[in-house]
């Protein structure tokens, strides 16, 4: 080896033990890198304890297990091998629903109706997954069971069935022996809502027993919020139920109501503002008993439904209950096509009496008509409301003449009043009704017209917020015509106002103070009763808080329908109806003789008679 080799190993040497004193880490860090590693230790020892205590649970889980195989035995008797299963889903859809059943207790777990969406855009399921119930409650070898907590097998082994072009059906059933089972049926048509849901029992006659004759079929749902405003949204849900052969009626949609019903039950629907889920009888349901409870106001829950319903049990060989599911919107034309004689339709309040004639044959129509070739359902509205106001025009006519010919004789009841004494009240009204007569007035004759529009009117107010197709369609800045529009949400909730300020309701209370301030200066008289002013000025400050939060659709037609009163009333004024022939008209029929009433004539008849004897 030369010099020059030695001198580079050497200096090799130095720049070795040079960098290990350089990056010799200091006592701190020797310190730091001691603790952790004991840390690092503690970790890896505290990790084979947990797995070496979860290895002794699962042995002493399975030790349990073979242990408890007699008490399950003993608890669930010929149901024993349905306990303790692994959960599994099956799909069945259409082009419409979607329905999600869970092989524990073979029941419908989630119902999804795949055209809509809740109003924040989210798969709108019309059941949420907690705290509901489905299935069979009874008695077998006297032990109370509930097919709820048993598992079902798919009797096809499918896992997703798909009823878009034929019907197809999913067959779910809880096995005791190869001939004995409870088989729950699901069979679902193309393009259709309705779900044929058939209860078997196959073979069951010695598991079952039959001291009660019945089986009691458990139907419980939370009922989730899908719409933007709660408060209207509960307001419109509700449990609903058709006796057989008879009218439809529901439990009070506010607290808590039970009903227990021993006649014979059609249809119990489990109703939202705008969709339902109905369970059909094929013939009827006797002994049901229902209960329906309001959730807390923070809970994204409005109500539990539930419905107990007992289904005969004779105890032969096969026994089948059929029945059906509705899972879809509240659209009075869907509903109405599965049958008029279900009475599916009466879900939706469109009033009573009058009030539901003048929707069903009247306005439905007219929508339904304007709806197949208008898109945009704020135009829909607002030639609904021309088409109301076109025909309602003579009535208004009529109603504006009689009080235009009030306020022409306006000064000639100041002369009466002036002429006798306040405290003379009785001959005040005497001289003013003999005033009218002579003139031809009926003080009263403004009313009639009103009363007719009265029914359309309450129609509509019943019909907006009940009506589906509104359903979030937008118009203007409302996004959604069957909620509320908010243009600003105020930083604390105002009591019956709520936390929002709402343009179409503004609106509707503009018009209706600005006609009401026409009405007044039309009607005003000296012996007014008092307060009436008042009275008139405060009701459209009530409609401002009243229809804060109703639909926008409601205060938009309000709005619109009281704007083109205000025009026609302006118009009749200004082309139609003049002061002063309409008082010339009075003089004229004060000189004409009062024509007597035919029941006038019969009292001053026998008026006469007394008087001859």
């Amino acid at each position: 080896m030369d010099r020059n080799s030695i001198f580079g190993l050497l200096i090799i040497g130095a720049i070795l033990i040079g960098y290990t004193y350089l990056t010799k880490p200091s006592e701190e860090e020797i310190k730091a890198i001691n603790t952790r590693d004991s840390i690092a230790r503690v970790d890896r020892l505290h990790n084979e304890q947990l797995e070496e205590a979860r290895l002794e649970s699962l042995k002493a889980q399975y030790a349990e297990v073979k242990q408890d195989s007699a008490a399950i035995q003993d608890a669930y008797g010929a149901f024993a091998g349905a306990v303790n299963q692994q959960e599994e889903f099956i799909t069945l859809e259409n082009k419409l629903v979607k329905l999600t059943l869970n092989t524990r207790g073979g029941r419908i777990q989630n119902v999804q109706l795949k055209e809509f969406q809740t109003h924040d855009s989210l798969p709108l399921l019309l059941w949420a997954e907690k705290n509901s119930k489905f299935g069979l409650t009874f008695y077998a070898e006297n032990k109370p069971m509930n097919t709820q907590d048993l598992f079902f097998v798919e009797a096809n082994g499918a896992d997703a069935v798909d009823a878009t072009t034929s019907e197809k059906g999913v067959s779910m059933r809880l096995m005791v022996g190869d001939d004995k089972y409870i088989e729950y049926k699901y069979t679902l048509a193309p393009d259709s809502y309705m779900l044929d849901f058939t209860v078997n029992l196959v073979g069951m006659q010695d598991v079952i027993s039959r001291n009660s004759n019945f089986v009691t079929f458990n139907w419980q749902e939370d009922i989730p919020r899908q719409e933007k405003g709660r408060k209207f949204e509960n307001q419109y849900t509700a449990l609903y139920y058709k006796f057989f052969e008879d009218e439809v009626n529901s439990l009070s949609a506010a607290g808590e109501k039970e009903e227990d019903l021993a006649t014979k039950v059609k249809w119990i629907g489990f109703k939202q503002q705008f969709f339902s889920s109905v369970l059909i009888a094929d013939e009827a349901f006797k002994g049901v008993k229902l209960k329906s409870v309001d959730m807390d106001e923070n809970s994204p829950i409005l109500k539990n439904f539930s419905a107990e319903i007992s289904l005969p049990y004779q105890g032969t060989q096969l026994e089948t209950h059929p029945m059906k599911f509705y899972f879809g919107p509240n659209k009075f034309n869907t509903l109405r096509k599965y049958g008029k004689d279900i009475d599916m339709h009466k879900l939706i309040d469109l009033g009573w009496a009058i009030f539901g004639w003048v929707n069903r044959y009247f306005v439905i129509p007219i929508f339904n008509f304007l709806e197949g070739f208008i898109g945009n359902y704020g135009i829909i509205i607002l030639i609904l409301t021309i088409i109301i106001k076109l025909l309602l025009a003579p009535l208004t006519y009529k109603s504006y003449m009689s009080t235009a010919k009030m306020k022409v004789l306006k000064p000639q009841i100041d002369a009466i009043n002036e002429k006798i004494p306040k405290d003379k009240a009785m001959e005040r009204q005497q001289a003013t009704m003999a005033l009218y007569k002579k003139a031809g007035v009926n003080p009263m004759g403004g009313c009639l017209p009103m009363l007719v529009q009265f029914p359309f009117l309450i129609a509509l107010f019943r019909f907006f917020p009940a009506s589906f197709e509104l359903r979030q369609k937008s118009f203007l800045w409302a996004t959604d015509l069957s909620s509320y529009d908010s243009i600003m949400t105020l930083p604390w909730n105002i009591p019956w106002y709520g936390d929002h300020v709402s343009l179409f309701c503004l609106l509707m209370a503009g018009t209706n103070l600005v006609y009401t301030r026409m009405n007044s200066q039309m009607t005003q008289s000296s012996n007014q009763m008092p307060g009436m002013q008042t009275m008139m000025y405060l009701m459209p400050v009530m409609f401002l808080v009243w229809f804060n939060n109703y639909a926008s659709g409601l205060s938009y037609y309000y709005f619109i329908a009281t704007l083109f009163t205000i025009i026609q009333t302006v118009a009749i004024r200004k082309f139609m109806v003049d002061d002063d022939k309409v008082l010339a008209m009075l003089e004229a029929n004060k000189k004409k003789p009062v024509k007597k009433s035919k029941f006038q004539q019969r009292l001053e008849e026998a008026a006469k008679q007394r008087s001859k004897k």
